[in-house]
């Protein structure tokens, strides 16, 4: 069986995964780990489907750096 990306617990060390999903699990990761401000893009979310072999912690860091640019 591969990751349950609804249900299983997510750090900052969990791997991206080809079976890679936006859920309402990975949505409570990225606020918890970005702000309440995190919301998904389709740039982000293309990224993530480039990024398999990365973790969800470099996710967070790819989220805030692209933010970061966005808000001069």
């Amino acid at each position: 069986m591969g990751f349950d990306w609804h249900s299983t617990e997510i750090t900052r060390a969990t791997p991206l995964t080809a079976t890679y999903r936006n859920t309402q699990n990975v949505r409570r990761f990225f606020h918890a780990e970005c702000g309440e401000q995190f919301k998904f893009d389709r740039p982000f979310m293309a990224w993530l489907k480039t990024a398999v072999g990365q973790t969800m912690g470099d996710a967070a860091d790819e989220w805030l750096r692209r933010e970061a640019e966005r808000r001069p």
